[in-house]
């Protein structure tokens, strides 16, 4: 249950009444934690406890760059959380037990984070002003205090967009910043990003970090829709207020666009909606990509004087709150709604209320708005690295009003995958306290699954559905309890991140400035391809290529292991030597794999496998190339 460690969430603070910080059941404060109870507005000592056992803040660097003051907001000058982000991604990560949590009756159940029992420590560097945001000199800021207070494992919930700045940057502080916190043998769990479906697109790439991508969960909120014709339909939905109107006048936004000559009424941009032609009806807007959203599409349907929203998407991950009723559907039900209002004389609609289903077979899936792989900056590093959830996760959140004290909310991106991953590692941790951040990242890349509850291989929500590949969910999505006893792990040592590092063609002076430590970047082969990393990604393979890692043995002392090769499509590959044999004097292992390229030119990346196996362990590394120019006749 992650007893004795501290998971340090830099985020946007943390709202301590939410009856997910209570520390009934807690153990004592760890004796190595060496932080504070940082006072401020609305937030004092009081406000720690066993649960929450120190908070910081920090908003110089935000405030040299957008000065504010806090009566003309939501915020908080202090650790309170202004926006609920980071109470959320805390208690997603640590959160204590709490039954008969819901909202408004949705998602009923017990609620607990994925260490109940593990101590917070909050870093506040997240502003909720005009657009928010987090300033680097803040994050390196909370990063050095995490670091000096003692805290096991950090969760950041944050990212940049891309193009990416290089890791030797010091606009690119979650890479400097987690760089240092590795060397003092913190993990440090980042999301992906939501710039998905495109590739390319994946954030918190350095090779040092553990980047989650997200996926939906078994649960669903399927809501019906009545036709005037006594036709249901069926879609999902979260918002369950203001559901009193009964039947309405049904039309789509094409039908009554404010200016015929301009195309945003089709998925009602902002002020597209004639207000005469919507008053009192439910309006059909249907999104042919990720350039709006159902929040964003309820707003001008209800500025429009709209009372209900069915909003057409191809994918139907990540419900959101709509100030009206509104449910999300697919292109096949939603063609049938429009099919209906144009046959109709006078078509109506009855949004119902939505349900709770748990147990859908189809899962999980990887998120449309997941960011993708392969790295914009170091292609050669797999990311993400895993999956976890991160669709219409409920967890604890500021209250929308005054008079609340607790409050719970649902909110999907990777963010909420993130901190289902930082609750993993802290149960690793409590049960391996020695092992390295490399090798914890290990056993959860080399344990992920690759099928779902079904049996069946992961897809991809996307503009089309596919298998998802290792640029998708990285090894795949996260198995804590296989994670917890992988078999064999690929550890790394600061020396080769730092020839890494050099190896990116970064100066002496720049990783010197990095490490603070003397480095000289000599001139050598390329040692990108030979980081030891539980996975091996090859972006231009010319005829052949030697790639060579080391396994540390953390099951039986005596043991034997198998290789099993699953080849991606047009590549040979030689696995020396193919067995390795484990026992008190040899605990290290190393092998080497070439790859050979059995066509001219792929272009695109494909995809396999290498498995050692004891039988009982299965050490999985997914494995990408992408074959150029050149090709060998074996």
């Amino acid at each position: 249950m992650g007893q004795g460690t501290i998971i340090g969430v830099i985020d946007s603070g943390v709202w301590p009444e939410s009856k997910s910080f209570h520390d009934e059941g807690m153990g004592p404060v760890p004796s190595h934690w060496k932080g504070i109870c940082q006072q401020g507005e609305s937030f004092n000592s009081s406000n720690c406890n066993r649960k929450i056992i120190g908070a910081r803040w920090f908003v110089k660097g935000f405030q040299d760059q957008l000065p504010f003051n806090t009566t003309e907001s939501r915020e908080f000058m202090s650790p309170r959380d202004g926006e609920g982000h980071g109470s959320h991604t805390a208690s997603t990560a640590a959160g204590n037990f709490v039954e008969k949590v819901s909202y408004k009756g949705l998602a009923a159940g017990l609620a607990r984070g994925g260490a109940p029992l593990a101590h917070l420590a909050i870093y506040k560097v997240c502003w909720n002003i005009e657009d928010g945001g987090c300033t680097d000199a803040d994050l390196l800021k909370a990063f050095d205090k995490a670091i000096h207070d003692g805290v096991d494992i950090l969760s950041v919930s944050i990212g940049n967009n891309i193009p990416l700045f290089s890791y030797v940057d010091m606009r690119n502080s979650i890479a400097i910043g987690s760089f240092h916190a590795t060397l003092n043998g913190i993990s440090v769990i980042c999301s992906a990003g939501n710039d998905g479906p495109i590739s390319q697109t994946v954030e918190n790439t350095a090779p040092w970090l553990i980047t989650v991508a997200a996926s939906t969960i078994d649960r669903t909120f399927p809501t019906a829709i009545t036709l005037g014709n006594n036709k249901t339909l069926w879609g999902q939905s979260i918002t369950t207020g203001q559901h009193n109107h009964g039947f309405a006048s049904l039309t789509y936004s094409e039908r009554i666009p404010l200016n015929p000559m301009v195309d945003s009424a089709k998925d009602c941009q902002p002020g597209s909606l004639n207000a005469t032609l919507a008053a009192g009806k439910i309006i059909l807007c249907l999104s042919e990509s990720n350039t709006q959203d159902m929040f964003s599409a309820s707003t001008s349907v209800f500025e429009a004087g709209g009372v209900g929203l069915i909003f057409v998407q191809f994918h139907l991950d990540g419900m959101e709150l709509c100030k009206i009723p509104c449910v999300k559907v697919d292109y096949e039900v939603g063609t049938q709604i429009v099919s209906y209002i144009r046959k109709a004389r006078s078509p109506t609609a009855k949004l119902n209320f939505p349900k709770t289903v748990v147990g859908k077979r189809v899962s999980p899936r990887l998120a449309s708005f997941s960011s993708r792989g392969p790295s914009s900056i170091s292609p050669e590093v797999l990311k993400p690295d895993i999956a976890a959830p991160g669709v219409d996760i409920l967890a604890a959140h500021r209250p929308a009003n005054k008079d609340q004290v607790d409050s719970y909310a649902f909110l999907s991106g990777t963010s909420m995958a993130c901190p289902h991953v930082t609750g993993i590692v802290a149960l690793i941790k409590s049960l391996h306290p020695n092992w390295s951040p490399a090798a914890i990242r290990s056993a959860l890349v080399t344990t992920a699954s690759q099928t779902g509850t079904d049996g069946m291989k992961i897809f991809e929500e996307g503009s089309t559905r596919k298998e998802a590949d290792p640029f998708d969910i990285g090894g795949g999505h996260v198995n804590p309890e296989k994670a917890v006893y992988p078999g064999l792990v690929y550890d790394t040592n600061t020396k080769e991140y730092i020839q890494f590092l050099c190896s990116m063609g970064y100066s002496s002076s720049s990783v010197t400035r990095l490490t603070n430590a003397t480095i000289n970047c000599m001139k050598k082969a390329n040692t990108r391809l030979n980081l030891n990393l539980p996975s091996i990604t090859i972006p231009n393979l010319k005829t052949s290529a030697k790639v060579a890692r080391k396994v540390t043995n953390v099951g039986n002392v005596n043991s034997v292991y198998k290789a099993i090769v699953q080849a991606p499509f047009g590549i040979n590959m030689r696995v020396e030597p193919t067995t390795l044999s484990f026992n008190m004097n040899n605990k290290i292992l190393s092998y080497e794999v070439t790859f050979f390229s059995t066509q001219k030119v792929q272009g695109g990346y494909r995809f396999g496998s290498l498995t050692w196996t004891d039988g009982e362990h299965f050490v999985r590394s997914p494995i990408s190339v992408r074959a150029m120019e050149a090709y060998a006749d074996v």
